[in-house]
């Protein structure tokens, strides 16, 4: 059974921050919006589905973050305010080049225990400083607003709160949807409310998560631009799903990403390079000649950047030979250039 995405909203419960979060999104837009400055949602890290109210037990969906973390870094470096919609401890901009043990591999410590004095290894003194300018720019001038989710549930009532902020900015506006989200979920009234009894098998029936690309594209933020991720694991399918996609929820860009390939590069340049880009608003701030493949993260086959590099082509009269040449072999971002 699919429920649509009003009833999901009538039936579930708002979390209980929704409103301090709403403030602080109204807060945040307002600010940029009379800045003039262009803002981006980046949704990012994996949601919960529970399968008992007092949650002991619920599925998953895999994601650490790594393509919303980085992604994030890049639009602040080109100008961009940028919300940050994550799961709880998924890698954050900034932070994520010093988790776990790393972190501690960078520091020293005096020998006097009375006074111990902590500093950055020398060979390590570069990278910190980098990292620290950014995250204090970005900070210093209000540029960056994280926000959390956990659950499928409550990553939808933040996303539409984050869109209704969003939507007075119109085409000043981007919504780059990373976050990897549940397709199946109990609902509320479904759910157990206990633990669910392990004296024998379970009965569990899942429902349909709302397609909820469907109203933010129409209804909540028409004028964005809209960019969504996809992961697949038949390679057959890549191609076929980034169109269906794109077709019926009308969206500007659609990025499948094979499974296996998700953390590296495979080369394959045989075979016809298809173009999956669905429409372009040409009142829209975005550029076209701005897509710029970054380095931190490879996860797409040199085949989508080669259809990247053809909508270039097709738009701008890219060189395509010329223009690969000392390019990373890495993932596509869109990226407006101030």
């Amino acid at each position: 059974m699919v429920s649509t995405w009003e009833d999901f909203y009538a039936k579930h419960s708002p979390p209980q921050d929704l409103a301090q979060n709403e403030q602080a999104l109204k807060e945040f837009t307002r600010k940029h919006l009379e800045a003039g400055n262009k803002v981006v949602l980046v949704t990012s890290g994996g949601t919960t589905v529970p399968l008992e109210h007092n949650t002991v037990r619920f599925v998953d969906n895999f994601s650490a973050g790594t393509r919303g973390s980085v992604s994030a870094e890049y639009f602040l470096e080109y100008g961009y305010a940028v919300i940050f919609m994550y799961r709880v401890k998924s890698l954050e901009p900034f932070s994520r080049h010093f988790i776990g043990q790393k972190f501690l591999d960078l520091l020293q410590i005096s020998d006097n225990n009375e006074n111990p004095v902590i500093t950055v290894l020398p060979e390590h003194t570069q990278k910190v400083a980098t990292v620290l300018r950014k995250y204090r720019e970005a900070f210093n001038k209000k540029k960056l607003l994280q926000l959390t989710f956990t659950t499928f549930s409550e990553y939808l009532w933040l996303l539409r709160s984050a869109c209704q902020a969003l939507a007075p900015l119109e085409n000043k506006a981007i919504l780059y949807l990373a976050a990897a989200v549940s397709d199946f979920y109990i609902p509320s009234n479904e759910m157990s409310i206990h633990k669910i009894s392990s004296s024998g098998p379970p009965t569990i029936s899942l429902q349909l998560v709302p397609k909820i690309l469907a109203p933010l594209v129409s209804l909540w933020v028409p004028k964005a631009f809209v960019v969504s991720f996809k992961l697949e694991t038949d390679e057959s399918l890549l191609i076929s799903k980034a169109r269906t996609a794109l077709n019926k929820y009308h969206h500007n860009l659609n990025f499948e990403c094979l499974l296996e390939h998700r953390n590296h590069i495979r080369h394959n340049t045989s075979g016809r390079s298809d173009i999956t880009e669905h429409r372009r608003q040409l009142d829209h701030e975005f550029q076209w000649d701005e897509v710029v493949i970054l380095d931190e993260e490879p996860c797409y086959r040199r085949r989508l950047v080669s259809e990247m590099l053809s909508i270039k082509k097709q738009k701008n009269g890219l060189n395509l030979q010329t223009d690969t040449d000392g390019l990373h072999k890495a993932y596509i971002s869109i990226i407006n250039k101030v």
